[in-house]
Protein backbone atom coordinates (compact mmCIF):
# COMPACT_ATOMS: atom_id res chain seq x y z
CA UNK A 1 0.00 0.00 0.00
CA UNK A 2 2.67 2.41 0.83
CA UNK A 3 4.51 1.91 -2.24
CA UNK A 4 1.40 2.45 -4.49
CA UNK A 5 0.92 5.82 -2.71
CA UNK A 6 4.50 6.56 -3.18
CA UNK A 7 4.41 5.86 -6.71
CA UNK A 8 0.69 7.23 -7.31
CA UNK A 9 2.47 10.82 -5.51
CA UNK A 10 5.63 10.42 -7.92
CA UNK A 11 3.32 10.19 -11.32
CA UNK A 12 1.02 13.06 -10.25
CA UNK A 13 4.49 14.86 -9.84
CA UNK A 14 5.16 14.37 -13.80
CA UNK A 15 1.74 14.80 -14.59
CA UNK A 16 1.45 18.59 -12.88
CA UNK A 17 4.87 19.10 -12.39
CA UNK A 18 6.51 21.43 -9.38
CA UNK A 19 6.86 25.20 -8.03
CA UNK A 20 9.76 27.18 -6.32
CA UNK A 21 9.12 29.93 -4.56
CA UNK A 22 12.07 32.42 -4.23
CA UNK A 23 12.35 35.22 -2.42
CA UNK A 24 14.05 38.71 -1.57
CA UNK A 25 14.74 39.95 1.91
CA UNK A 26 16.74 43.25 3.28
CA UNK A 27 16.90 42.11 6.76
CA UNK A 28 19.14 44.92 8.24
CA UNK A 29 22.34 44.56 9.04
CA UNK A 30 22.66 41.17 10.70
CA UNK A 31 25.95 41.30 12.53
CA UNK A 32 27.57 38.62 14.19
CA UNK A 33 29.38 38.87 17.82
CA UNK A 34 32.69 38.50 16.67
CA UNK A 35 34.78 42.30 16.24
CA UNK A 36 35.89 42.31 12.65
CA UNK A 37 36.81 46.04 12.31
CA UNK A 38 34.53 46.25 9.80
CA UNK A 39 31.73 47.25 11.78
CA UNK A 40 29.18 50.02 12.16
CA UNK A 41 29.45 51.75 15.21
CA UNK A 42 26.36 50.83 16.22
CA UNK A 43 27.05 46.80 15.66
CA UNK A 44 30.36 46.65 18.01
CA UNK A 45 29.93 43.56 20.25
CA UNK A 46 29.41 44.61 23.75
CA UNK A 47 29.53 48.41 23.63
CA UNK A 48 27.05 50.69 24.98
CA UNK A 49 25.14 50.58 22.17
CA UNK A 50 24.09 46.16 23.69
CA UNK A 51 24.76 44.29 20.97
CA UNK A 52 24.99 41.66 22.15
CA UNK A 53 23.95 38.05 23.05
CA UNK A 54 20.69 39.36 23.76
CA UNK A 55 19.47 41.61 21.23
CA UNK A 56 21.66 39.26 18.35
CA UNK A 57 19.51 36.39 19.85
CA UNK A 58 16.12 38.64 19.57
CA UNK A 59 17.36 39.96 16.12
CA UNK A 60 17.89 35.85 14.98
CA UNK A 61 14.55 34.82 15.81
CA UNK A 62 12.64 37.59 14.28
CA UNK A 63 14.35 37.57 10.96
CA UNK A 64 13.72 33.87 11.02
CA UNK A 65 9.91 34.46 11.55
CA UNK A 66 9.58 35.72 8.99
CA UNK A 67 11.57 33.87 6.59
CA UNK A 68 9.51 30.50 8.29
CA UNK A 69 6.38 32.30 7.26
CA UNK A 70 7.38 33.04 3.69
CA UNK A 71 8.26 29.14 3.18
CA UNK A 72 10.61 29.88 0.56
CA UNK A 73 13.02 27.19 -1.62
CA UNK A 74 15.12 29.57 -2.39
CA UNK A 75 15.36 33.27 -0.29
CA UNK A 76 17.98 36.09 -1.39
CA UNK A 77 19.01 38.42 1.47
CA UNK A 78 20.83 41.33 1.79
CA UNK A 79 23.31 42.86 4.76
CA UNK A 80 24.63 40.00 6.21
CA UNK A 81 27.72 40.86 8.17
CA UNK A 82 29.32 37.45 7.34
CA UNK A 83 29.65 33.85 7.31
CA UNK A 84 28.80 32.78 11.20
CA UNK A 85 25.96 35.48 10.96
CA UNK A 86 24.06 33.47 8.48
CA UNK A 87 24.91 29.49 9.74
CA UNK A 88 23.46 31.62 13.28
CA UNK A 89 20.03 32.78 10.97
CA UNK A 90 19.75 29.35 9.45
CA UNK A 91 19.93 27.79 12.84
CA UNK A 92 17.27 29.35 13.75
CA UNK A 93 15.29 29.48 10.83
CA UNK A 94 15.23 25.77 11.15
CA UNK A 95 14.16 25.83 15.08
CA UNK A 96 11.25 27.84 13.72
CA UNK A 97 10.46 24.94 11.07
CA UNK A 98 12.29 25.59 7.99
CA UNK A 99 14.86 24.10 6.85
CA UNK A 100 17.55 25.08 4.12
CA UNK A 101 20.24 22.62 3.27
CA UNK A 102 22.30 25.23 0.76
CA UNK A 103 23.79 27.96 1.59
CA UNK A 104 25.64 30.41 -0.06
CA UNK A 105 27.40 34.38 0.48
CA UNK A 106 29.48 36.47 -0.99
CA UNK A 107 33.03 36.91 1.11
CA UNK A 108 35.70 37.28 -1.36
CA UNK A 109 35.47 40.99 -0.83
CA UNK A 110 35.30 42.16 2.82
CA UNK A 111 32.85 44.58 2.17
CA UNK A 112 30.68 45.75 5.81
CA UNK A 113 27.55 44.04 4.74
CA UNK A 114 27.04 40.99 1.84
CA UNK A 115 24.51 39.43 0.00
CA UNK A 116 23.85 35.61 0.71
CA UNK A 117 21.37 32.26 -0.36
CA UNK A 118 19.55 30.16 1.47
CA UNK A 119 18.24 27.52 -0.68
CA UNK A 120 16.34 23.91 -0.48
CA UNK A 121 17.93 23.50 -4.03
CA UNK A 122 21.70 22.45 -4.35
CA UNK A 123 23.40 25.43 -5.70
CA UNK A 124 26.64 26.07 -7.93
CA UNK A 125 27.78 29.52 -7.11
CA UNK A 126 30.45 32.17 -8.21
CA UNK A 127 30.66 35.85 -6.95
CA UNK A 128 30.41 38.69 -9.73
CA UNK A 129 32.32 41.77 -9.12
CA UNK A 130 31.81 44.65 -9.90
CA UNK A 131 35.16 46.87 -9.16
CA UNK A 132 37.73 46.00 -6.68
CA UNK A 133 36.74 49.24 -4.83
CA UNK A 134 34.59 48.50 -1.38
CA UNK A 135 31.87 50.78 -2.33
CA UNK A 136 30.59 48.14 -4.30
CA UNK A 137 29.34 44.99 -3.35
CA UNK A 138 29.95 41.35 -5.49
CA UNK A 139 27.23 40.21 -7.04
CA UNK A 140 26.36 36.08 -6.24
CA UNK A 141 25.32 34.12 -9.55
CA UNK A 142 23.81 30.99 -8.52
CA UNK A 143 22.95 28.00 -10.81
CA UNK A 144 19.98 25.76 -9.59
CA UNK A 145 18.93 22.86 -11.53
CA UNK A 146 14.88 22.53 -11.47
CA UNK A 147 13.86 19.61 -13.43
CA UNK A 148 15.41 19.11 -16.80
CA UNK A 149 16.17 22.95 -16.94
CA UNK A 150 18.63 25.45 -14.90
CA UNK A 151 18.28 28.61 -13.61
CA UNK A 152 20.45 31.64 -12.90
CA UNK A 153 19.76 33.11 -9.62
CA UNK A 154 21.39 36.73 -9.33
CA UNK A 155 21.86 38.10 -5.63
CA UNK A 156 22.35 42.19 -5.89
CA UNK A 157 22.59 44.86 -3.15
CA UNK A 158 23.49 47.94 -4.97
CA UNK A 159 24.81 51.17 -3.61
CA UNK A 160 22.48 52.85 -1.67
CA UNK A 161 21.25 56.74 -2.19
CA UNK A 162 24.33 58.32 -1.24
CA UNK A 163 25.78 58.08 -3.76
CA UNK A 164 24.86 59.01 -7.43
CA UNK A 165 23.51 56.95 -10.26
CA UNK A 166 26.33 56.37 -11.79
CA UNK A 167 27.61 53.89 -9.15
CA UNK A 168 24.11 51.66 -9.65
CA UNK A 169 24.99 51.70 -13.39
CA UNK A 170 28.13 50.29 -12.40
CA UNK A 171 26.70 47.48 -10.73
CA UNK A 172 24.10 47.24 -13.47
CA UNK A 173 26.87 47.12 -16.33
CA UNK A 174 28.72 44.72 -14.53
CA UNK A 175 25.70 42.50 -14.68
CA UNK A 176 24.52 42.96 -17.90
CA UNK A 177 27.82 41.96 -18.86
CA UNK A 178 27.41 38.57 -17.30
CA UNK A 179 23.64 38.20 -19.14
CA UNK A 180 25.71 39.19 -22.23
CA UNK A 181 27.77 36.28 -22.28
CA UNK A 182 25.02 33.59 -20.95
CA UNK A 183 22.28 34.15 -23.54
CA UNK A 184 19.08 32.84 -23.99
CA UNK A 185 18.66 31.55 -20.05
CA UNK A 186 16.30 31.58 -17.41
CA UNK A 187 17.03 33.86 -15.21
CA UNK A 188 16.02 35.97 -12.32
CA UNK A 189 17.48 39.19 -10.99
CA UNK A 190 16.81 40.07 -7.25
CA UNK A 191 17.39 41.87 -4.38
CA UNK A 192 18.06 45.36 -2.97
CA UNK A 193 18.65 47.88 -6.13
CA UNK A 194 18.44 50.61 -4.15
CA UNK A 195 16.24 51.46 -7.19
CA UNK A 196 12.81 52.48 -7.37
CA UNK A 197 11.24 49.86 -10.30
CA UNK A 198 10.14 53.42 -11.91
CA UNK A 199 13.65 55.17 -10.91
CA UNK A 200 13.90 56.61 -14.32
CA UNK A 201 10.71 58.49 -13.37
CA UNK A 202 11.27 58.93 -9.60
CA UNK A 203 15.05 60.16 -9.80
CA UNK A 204 14.80 62.54 -12.93
CA UNK A 205 14.54 65.86 -11.26
CA UNK A 206 17.06 64.78 -8.59
CA UNK A 207 20.03 66.48 -9.30
CA UNK A 208 22.26 64.87 -6.60
CA UNK A 209 21.31 61.45 -7.72
CA UNK A 210 20.68 62.43 -11.82
CA UNK A 211 24.29 62.73 -13.36
CA UNK A 212 23.91 60.40 -16.39
CA UNK A 213 21.46 62.30 -18.27
CA UNK A 214 18.29 60.68 -16.89
CA UNK A 215 20.22 57.02 -17.64
CA UNK A 216 19.17 54.45 -14.70
CA UNK A 217 20.98 50.77 -14.28
CA UNK A 218 17.82 49.21 -13.57
CA UNK A 219 15.95 50.40 -16.02
CA UNK A 220 18.06 51.13 -19.25
CA UNK A 221 20.82 48.92 -18.68
CA UNK A 222 18.91 45.86 -17.18
CA UNK A 223 16.27 46.62 -20.18
CA UNK A 224 13.10 46.82 -18.12
CA UNK A 225 12.03 49.45 -20.26
CA UNK A 226 12.29 49.84 -24.02
CA UNK A 227 11.71 52.90 -25.83
CA UNK A 228 11.09 54.78 -21.97
CA UNK A 229 8.22 52.58 -21.68
CA UNK A 230 7.70 49.65 -18.89
CA UNK A 231 8.50 46.38 -20.29
CA UNK A 232 5.12 44.32 -20.06
CA UNK A 233 5.05 40.32 -19.26
CA UNK A 234 3.15 39.80 -23.41
CA UNK A 235 6.71 41.99 -24.66
CA UNK A 236 8.61 39.04 -23.31
CA UNK A 237 7.62 36.89 -25.98
CA UNK A 238 8.86 39.27 -28.90
CA UNK A 239 12.29 40.63 -27.64
CA UNK A 240 15.54 38.96 -26.35
CA UNK A 241 17.46 41.70 -24.80
CA UNK A 242 14.50 42.69 -22.77
CA UNK A 243 13.95 42.03 -18.94
CA UNK A 244 10.20 42.02 -16.93
CA UNK A 245 10.02 43.48 -13.35
CA UNK A 246 7.06 42.15 -11.61
CA UNK A 247 6.21 45.23 -10.01
CA UNK A 248 3.77 45.44 -12.40
CA UNK A 249 1.77 42.64 -11.48
CA UNK A 250 0.75 44.22 -8.60
CA UNK A 251 -1.78 47.30 -8.62
CA UNK A 252 0.43 50.81 -8.52
CA UNK A 253 -0.11 51.31 -5.05
CA UNK A 254 0.82 48.42 -3.75
CA UNK A 255 4.88 48.37 -5.68
CA UNK A 256 7.09 49.53 -2.49
CA UNK A 257 8.92 47.52 -0.22
CA UNK A 258 10.50 50.15 1.85
CA UNK A 259 9.54 53.42 2.78
CA UNK A 260 11.23 56.44 2.68
CA UNK A 261 10.31 59.90 4.74
CA UNK A 262 6.60 58.27 4.67
CA UNK A 263 6.84 57.52 0.58
CA UNK A 264 6.67 53.68 -0.88
CA UNK A 265 9.55 52.60 -2.68
CA UNK A 266 10.08 49.40 -5.02
CA UNK A 267 13.82 49.46 -3.57
CA UNK A 268 13.95 45.64 -4.07
CA UNK A 269 13.14 43.70 -6.93
CA UNK A 270 12.39 40.65 -9.03
CA UNK A 271 13.67 40.69 -12.47
CA UNK A 272 12.68 37.95 -14.83
CA UNK A 273 14.26 37.03 -18.19
CA UNK A 274 12.55 36.12 -21.57
CA UNK A 275 13.30 32.66 -21.57
CA UNK A 276 10.83 32.35 -17.90
CA UNK A 277 7.67 33.41 -20.06
CA UNK A 278 8.23 31.41 -23.35
CA UNK A 279 5.87 28.64 -22.47
CA UNK A 280 8.23 25.85 -22.55
CA UNK A 281 9.57 23.95 -19.43
CA UNK A 282 10.68 26.33 -16.66
CA UNK A 283 8.03 29.13 -16.47
CA UNK A 284 7.06 31.77 -14.13
CA UNK A 285 3.61 31.31 -12.84
CA UNK A 286 1.64 34.68 -13.48
CA UNK A 287 -0.06 36.34 -10.09
CA UNK A 288 2.28 34.46 -8.21
CA UNK A 289 4.42 37.68 -7.42
CA UNK A 290 3.73 39.55 -4.00
CA UNK A 291 5.01 41.54 -0.86
CA UNK A 292 4.98 39.36 2.47
CA UNK A 293 3.08 42.33 4.36
CA UNK A 294 2.38 40.14 7.25
CA UNK A 295 0.55 42.30 10.18
CA UNK A 296 3.52 42.31 12.90
CA UNK A 297 5.46 44.13 10.04
CA UNK A 298 4.26 47.18 10.52
CA UNK A 299 3.79 49.62 13.32
CA UNK A 300 0.51 51.73 12.06
CA UNK A 301 1.60 53.02 8.89
CA UNK A 302 5.63 52.42 9.02
CA UNK A 303 7.40 49.52 8.59
CA UNK A 304 8.08 47.85 11.79
CA UNK A 305 12.08 48.12 11.38
CA UNK A 306 14.52 46.82 13.98
CA UNK A 307 13.98 49.02 16.34
CA UNK A 308 17.08 51.86 18.20
CA UNK A 309 16.31 53.87 21.33
CA UNK A 310 17.03 57.58 20.29
CA UNK A 311 17.69 58.24 24.11
CA UNK A 312 20.95 58.58 25.37
CA UNK A 313 22.68 55.98 25.38
CA UNK A 314 21.40 55.10 21.86
CA UNK A 315 21.00 51.16 21.76
CA UNK A 316 19.39 48.70 20.62
CA UNK A 317 15.77 47.81 22.01
CA UNK A 318 15.55 44.19 20.61
CA UNK A 319 12.22 44.70 18.85
CA UNK A 320 11.63 45.49 15.21
CA UNK A 321 12.36 43.25 11.96
CA UNK A 322 14.05 45.08 9.03
CA UNK A 323 13.00 48.56 7.04
CA UNK A 324 12.31 46.80 4.34
CA UNK A 325 9.48 43.88 3.35
CA UNK A 326 10.37 41.11 1.67
CA UNK A 327 8.68 40.32 -1.46
CA UNK A 328 8.32 36.48 -3.38
CA UNK A 329 7.50 34.75 -6.85
CA UNK A 330 6.52 31.17 -7.86
CA UNK A 331 8.07 29.50 -10.81
CA UNK A 332 7.02 25.78 -12.22
CA UNK A 333 8.77 23.20 -13.59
Amino acid sequence: MKRALLLALFLATLLTGAEVKIATYNVENLFDLTYSGHEYEEYIPNSSWQWNSDTYRKKLKNIARVIADIKPDIIALQEIESLQALKDLKAQIQREGHYFPYYAIATAKETTVKVALLSKHPLQTQELRVTASYQYRNIIEAKVQLGSEKLYIFVNHWKSKSGPESMRITSAKALKQRLNTLGDVNYVLLGDFNSDYIENVTFSKKRKLNNTDGITGINHILKTTAHNEAVTYDDLKGCTNCAFNLWYELPKKQRWSHKYRGRGEGLDSIIIAPKLADGKGLEYVRGSFQKFDAPYLFKKDAINRWERSRKYPKHHTGRGYSDHLPIYAEFSY
